[in-house]
């Protein structure tokens, strides 16, 4: 099992940037693809990006594709997604995940740990 830690989210505007993070513990970090997810206020969590254990391989959500990058360091057990260009409909509670499916996935099913949250609120 690995525990998942989120942190950096936070109120910010139109056009800002935040950059969050997610720390693990308890396992070998390298051996997992990490995602970010995302549930917006009475709406379904949804998928935003993931990479694969080396972070060669990436997915985007088209939401978000040009404005957000992840990116991970094994050594520190720890996954970041820089957002620029913030809008309001980026609005969420933003969720890490890992999985032990090697191929990169979008699919919520497919990740088996999950971090508590953190919120981004994007004001106009």
């Amino acid at each position: 099992q690995v525990d998942l830690v989120e942190s950096g989210g936070g109120q910010v505007h139109t056009g800002d940037s935040l950059r969050l993070s997610c720390t693990g513990s308890g396992q070998p970090f390298d051996i997992y693809q990490m995602g970010w997810f995302r549930q917006a206020s009475g709406k379904a969590r949804e998928f935003v990006a993931s990479l694969n254990w080396s972070g060669a391989n990436t997915a985007y959500a088209d939401s978000v594709k040009g404005r957000f990058t992840i990116s991970r360091d094994n050594a520190k057990s720890t996954v970041w997604l820089q957002m620029d260009s913030l809008k309001p409909e980026d609005t969420a509670v933003y969720y890490c995940a890992a999985t032990g499916v090697a191929l990169v996935s979008r699919r919520l099913d497919e990740f088996r740990y999950w971090g508590q949250g953190t919120q981004v609120t994007v004001s106009a």
